[in-house]
């Protein structure tokens, strides 16, 4: 009687579901600011007249800063205090969002671009760890980050399509002012709404831990970035090793450090370093999406926006299951949701890999639906056990460690899957380019995709729909090749998975321990 009446205690409120909401709303935004610059590239290199140089700074440097200063700001917000951090991160990303919407120069929009990044790390680990104590029922706060999780996470796919409905009928300006409301919203009742958390027994912020790993972080990121696109060149290489050597040093001062940045502890708990392991290798799969992507815009021949809505159901299905995922793990061992759930996801990779000429759409659809839902109990369970495994006040680390990962195994994997497609492609189409093409259409055309379709509309008609046949089927054999290794990172996460969670019992649920430390109670 005295445990179901503490139990009821601990149950969450209307107004801890309402804050969940205004929590959950920047995190959409955040996501959605990464991707929405796809479309919105070309319209702001006309306006602002920016080179090749410029144009890749203004794409890049948002997801640099944020990936560089998570682990920081998750520390900084167990120190200082989550609801603050948040609060002050809502206000500087409100106001670079204004800067960014009516900036007249490249150099003036590259910088306000950094600023929204560095707000943007604010964002993620302190609503996460704030949502960790908000909901102390089990139940509730599993379904709370699936929310939480179903629009981080949505809000990337979701960029594209809503910047293409944007541009249709605004200026580029507008998708950065798509931000503002948001956290006015988060600013207004934030302090009401929303509980403060901080770690009184945390030291003081190690800055040579920050320097380190932002060493760490930014090196090895656009070192992977820069191999995606141009292979194995010597300076990437150097920038990835150098960030292997300053993540090296990174470690060992954690270690000594009687506060560090981040507690090397939490990876000694098997389900948080199973979960932080899982999500980082179906992270690496989402490589696929952009092989996904460029099919349908240069072999199927659609526009950048209805190859977007074309991908959309497959979106709509990786937020459902992220949002369903925490409730049916009530009667479900996560182990084996999970674990059922990346068998679809391999099951759809196997769909793709049948996508070819007179194939249609529908085959391509249907598997990114299975391909997308498939993984979804996994993103949604695991980053409940990641942050259910940390010690309230590490909640913020936890977190900022997740989310870096995260950054890590997409550039990981744009990298090495990214060269296995495009090796795949090369080797296919040596052969057979037309004998009758300039020298330099044959190099473009081996380059990429995008630089065969380009180059096949300057050539006679007849040359030119045998280099564009030539050239998308070598494609489509190098997205074949990537989802195969997708569908069988896939199911290895799974029988891993399976094994090293067996022990976690459905979500509310108590395990043996439990039931027995209670009966004694």
């Amino acid at each position: 009687m005295k445990a179901a009446a503490i139990e009821s205690n601990m149950r969450a409120g209307l107004k801890e579901w309402i804050g969940l909401a205004v929590l959950a709303l920047p995190a959409l935004l955040v996501s959605v600011d990464l991707s929405v610059m796809i479309l919105a590239l070309p319209h702001i290199s006309v306006s602002l007249g920016a080179n090749s140089t410029e144009q890749l700074w203004i794409m890049d440097i948002y997801g640099f800063m944020l990936s560089g200063l998570l682990i920081t700001m998750g520390s900084l917000g167990d120190r200082l205090g989550r609801r603050k951090l948040l609060l002050i991160g809502a206000a500087a990303f409100g106001s670079a969002s204004v800067l960014a919407a009516f900036s007249y120069t490249s150099g003036m929009l590259i910088a306000a671009r950094a600023l929204l990044g560095i707000a943007g790390a604010t964002v993620a680990p302190s609503s996460l760890a704030l949502i960790s104590n908000m909901f102390s029922d089990h139940k509730q706060r599993a379904l709370a980050i699936g929310i939480w999780f179903m629009c981080s996470m949505g809000g990337m796919a979701l960029g594209p399509v809503v910047g293409g409905m944007v541009l249709e009928h605004f200026s580029w300006g507008s998708i950065f002012l798509l931000g503002v409301p948001v956290m006015a919203l988060l600013l207004l009742t934030g302090s009401h709404l929303l509980p403060e958390y901080r770690d009184t027994a945390s030291g003081r912020l190690d800055m040579t831990s920050v320097m380190l790993s932002m060493g760490t972080i930014l090196p090895a990121i656009y070192g992977l970035k820069e191999i995606a696109k141009q292979g194995l060149q010597t300076w990437p290489l150097m920038a990835v090793m150098a960030g292997v050597v300053f993540g090296v040093l990174f470690v060992r001062r954690q270690q000594r450090l009687d506060s560090p940045l981040i507690d090397l502890r939490l990876f000694a708990n098997p389900s948080f370093s199973t979960a932080l392991g899982g999500l980082f290798g179906i992270t690496l799969t989402g490589a696929s999406m952009l092989f996904i992507s460029q099919h349908l815009q240069f072999v199927e021949g659609l526009s950048p926006l209805r190859a977007a809505m074309c991908m959309l159901p497959g979106v709509v299905a990786s937020m459902a299951g992220m949002l369903f995922s925490p409730i049916i793990a009530r009667w479900i061992r996560p182990s084996l949701l999970i674990g059922a759930g990346l068998a679809v996801s391999a099951t759809g990779c196997i769909l793709l890999s049948q996508v070819g000429e007179g194939s249609g759409l529908s085959i391509l659809i249907i598997g990114y639906i299975l391909f997308n839902g498939g993984a979804a109990p996994l993103a949604s369970l695991s980053s409940d056990l990641i942050v259910g495994s940390a010690p309230p006040e590490k909640a913020g680390s936890a977190v900022s460690l997740l989310q870096t990962s995260g950054e890590f195994a997409f550039a990981l994997g744009i990298a090495v899957l990214g060269s296995i497609g495009t090796y795949v492609y090369r080797t296919n189409i040596a052969g057979f380019l037309p004998k009758d093409i300039p020298t330099l259409t044959a190099e473009a055309s081996f380059e990429s995709l995008a630089g065969a379709v380009s180059a096949a509309k300057a050539l006679p008609e007849s040359s030119g729909s045998t280099l564009l046949h030539v050239a998308q089927t070598a494609f489509t054999d190098g997205m074949h090749a990537v989802v195969a290794v997708s569908g069988g990172l896939m199911l290895a996460i799974a029988i891993l998975t399976v094994i090293m969670l067996r022990h976690i019992p459905p979500i509310g649920q108590k395990t043996p321990a439990e039931l027995k430390l209670t009966n004694q109670e």
